[in-house]
């Protein structure tokens, strides 16, 4: 009897420890499984993020401002889907101006932040680093500054080594780096790097495309935001041909409306057209051209559609 309860004992105690052991280990599995499947997808260019709720970064100037902080929120909210937003602002800043601020850790940006409330808190003297773990973004655009869009040049030194800054100082997650595509200027514009482009509107405009597509394919950009694209279609309407405030700037009633709805179809892959979300002051008329000037950027982010 002392003998089996010895045998008993000894193996019992063998049999737990293996138990636990096997527990222990397909607990780590899974997780490791779990983390594979997520980092996959992160940095996956072929990964399309589709769900309700998105947080979004614009490192940016005046023209990112005109894109994402005015319409972008409440077209989701009409659609059901949810957005944080991120703006961080200098005036004018271009992208050598954005990594030399990256080199001297500059807190020099004003940064405006819509949560999912569509609730502003704006902050003064931030920096890029901090911007980049505010949230776990999705999605960390950048942009050219205007006059120098549709120069290729301009991207090929500071573009590579802002993403690589962006993956380096991204803690605990891996957003999808985007491009904000730019517009060209109104016709009469008298913003002297209009003079870039020999002060034509659509050179201006495939200029930008061009550059932009480039910069997609040489420094691996996740996608591009064709407002530029969304802009010209609607130029081609009863809207006319200018769209901006002062030329280059887009004007308050209909311009950041239409850049908005690109985003926003873009971001959320869902159709713009018919969305419900009308602005003050913009015609049913206005809504249905703009709806499908951002639409078919978005199906044809580089070729302009004629808008009837």
């Amino acid at each position: 009897m002392i003998f089996i309860s010895i045998f008993n004992k000894k193996y019992m105690n063998k049999i737990l420890l293996i138990i636990f052991l096997s527990l222990f280990f397909s607990c780590n599995n899974d997780d490791n499984d779990d983390n594979f499947e997520i980092k996959s997808r992160a940095t996956s260019n072929n990964f399309t993020i589709q769900k309700d709720t998105i947080k979004v970064l614009a490192i940016g100037n005046s023209f990112s401002e005109d894109a994402v902080e005015n319409h972008l929120s409440k077209l989701a909210e009409s659609a059901g889907k949810k957005i944080v937003i991120g703006n961080l602002y200098y005036g004018g800043a271009s992208l050598d101006f954005h990594l030399q601020s990256t080199q001297s850790d500059a807190h020099i940006y004003r940064y405006y932040k819509y949560n999912l409330k569509n609730e502003i808190n704006i902050i003064n003297s931030y920096n890029i680093k901090r911007a980049l773990n505010d949230e776990k973004w999705d999605y960390v655009s950048m942009q050219q500054v205007s006059q120098n869009s549709g120069m290729y040049a301009t991207f090929v030194t500071p573009l590579p080594l802002l993403i690589k800054y962006i993956n380096t100082n991204t803690i605990g997650y891996d957003p999808k780096i985007i491009l904000h595509q730019t517009w060209a200027y109104s016709p009469t514009s008298t913003h002297l790097g209009f003079a870039n482009y020999n002060n034509n509107q659509l050179y201006m405009y495939r200029s930008i495309v061009e550059a932009y597509e480039l910069s997609k394919k040489d420094f691996n950009i996740d996608f591009i935001v064709p407002t530029g694209t969304g802009i010209q279609n609607a130029r081609t309407t009863s809207l006319g041909n200018d769209l901006t405030r002062d030329g280059y700037h887009l004007n308050l009633r209909v311009g950041r409306y239409i850049a908005a709805c690109v985003w926003f179809e873009k971001l959320f892959k869902v159709n713009v057209i018919g969305n419900k979300y009308k602005p003050e002051g913009v015609s049913d008329l206005e809504i249905k051209l703009i709806q499908q000037a951002a639409h078919y950027a978005v199906l044809k982010p580089s070729k302009i559609t004629d808008i009837k």
